[in-house]
């Protein structure tokens, strides 16, 4: 598969060889994708508060269902990609906190 270098930051594939996915994709080109106007390490932050962010402007965005197709067909190894945060190539619920698990919960 070929992709277009002003193309990268749209992740999915296409079908065959000479295939090429990106902004031809969107009905509208000039659609804004939320990758493309946010800032980049806001898909790969660290911290549950701008995962979350992250993945709420992915819920707007046209292209969300290919993205997270790409991502798990790439197992990309860590971010947000189509709404998802991904570890080591699978979707996660959430990132785990540093240190050792609690044993048990603390209340609500």
């Amino acid at each position: 598969m070929t992709v277009l270098l002003s193309e990268l930051l749209i992740p999915g594939w296409a079908e065959g060889p000479d295939a090429m996915i990106g902004t031809s994709a969107l009905a509208d080109a000039s659609a804004k994708l939320p990758c493309h106007t946010a800032e980049p390490d806001l898909f790969f932050a660290e911290d549950n508060a701008s995962i979350s962010y992250a993945k709420s402007l992915c819920a707007a965005c046209p292209m969300v269902a290919a993205c997270l197709e790409g991502a798990i067909s790439r197992a990309e190894p860590c971010g947000v990609w189509g709404g998802e945060l991904f570890d080591e190539g699978r979707p996660i619920a959430a990132k785990r906190s540093v240190g050792r698990p609690r044993l048990v919960a603390l209340a609500s």
